[in-house]
């Protein structure tokens, strides 16, 4: 039975492709089988089912490339959705992604409007009553605090990765196509996973890579008391897209290509599942991106 992650929204890669290279890791140039991406993502879905977890699935947004990643819907949490704003090439996604979520039942919930960007659960994840919050790629700083506010969080940890150029990846600063500030690590479950809540018998578990946040935001990781630690290698996590997870606190489907990372799961007493995924990768994203965790 999952402790967490017990319920997710998937959608399809029915128009998957990475034409507009709105991240980092998309290359435009590097043609995506869509024939072997949907077969990817159906991967994905028997891996969650095999694990306990309910799967609502609905249909992709009719000609969005990015409409797979329902995790950058809007993040949401006891009954409650904060719906994103996302980058120029994904707006036609806010208004499917509203109807989506209005038509589960749960109370829809809209930033203000001064706030330009909102990557939702891409770059908000709950542990227990405490948020990970990342900024600037594709949440506004601003977006903090009304979404710790709404959604209840005890305990805000503002972090911060490292933009492309200091990775020596992708553009100097800004996207080409959106004119956001890019980085390979655009969102947060790129490199920060949710692995265990706390138990009666047991701290919750994160997984991070250190080497992809900035100093401050290391410095705060490494000191955060109450929590156990994994550390992922830089490497595992940007070409394995290792953290790019769904836990269920007994059950990890990942992203192959990340073995000593596995190793680590598997001493703390978690089964893996591991699925190879080398078209969905093309997008810049992996398992978790391409699910919207409900409960």
């Amino acid at each position: 039975m999952p402790l967490i992650n017990k319920t997710v929204l998937v959608s399809g890669a029915d128009y998957f492709s990475d034409k507009d290279a709105i991240n980092a890791l998309m290359d435009s140039s590097v043609e995506v089988n869509e024939i072997e991406a949907r077969h990817e993502h159906q991967m994905i879905i028997k891996a969650f089912k095999a694990a306990g977890i309910k799967v609502i699935k609905v249909q992709p947004p009719k000609d969005c490339q990015d409409g797979i990643y329902t995790a950058n819907w809007g993040l949401v949490n006891s009954g409650k959705a904060v719906l994103s704003r996302l980058p120029n090439k994904r707006k036609p996604e806010e208004d499917y992604a509203k109807q989506v979520l209005k038509e589960l039942d749960l109370e829809i919930i809209e930033l203000p409007k001064e706030i330009k960007a909102f990557s939702g659960q891409g770059d908000c994840l709950f542990c227990d009553d405490n948020l990970f919050v990342h900024s600037p790629y594709r949440t506004s700083l601003e977006a903090h605090r009304p979404v710790k506010e709404l959604l209840g969080a005890k305990n805000v940890y503002a972090l911060r990765t490292k933009p492309a150029r200091w990775l020596k990846i992708g553009p100097a600063k800004n996207n080409k196509l959106t004119g956001w500030p890019d980085s390979p690590t655009y969102d947060l479950d790129l490199a920060l996973a949710i692995i265990k809540p706390k138990t009666a018998d047991s701290l919750p578990l994160i997984a991070y890579s250190p080497k992809l946040f900035t100093y401050s935001s290391r410095r705060l990781l490494k000191k955060l008391s109450g929590f156990d630690k994994i550390v992922v290698s830089k490497e595992e996590a940007t070409k394995a897209f290792a953290t790019n997870l769904v836990s269920t606190g007994e059950t990890v489907i990942m992203p192959s290509g990340a073995p000593n990372f596995k190793r680590q799961l598997i001493r703390h007493g978690l089964k893996v599942i591991d699925l190879e995924l080398p078209e969905l990768k093309k997008g810049g994203g992996s398992i978790r991106c391409c699910s919207l965790t409900l409960d």
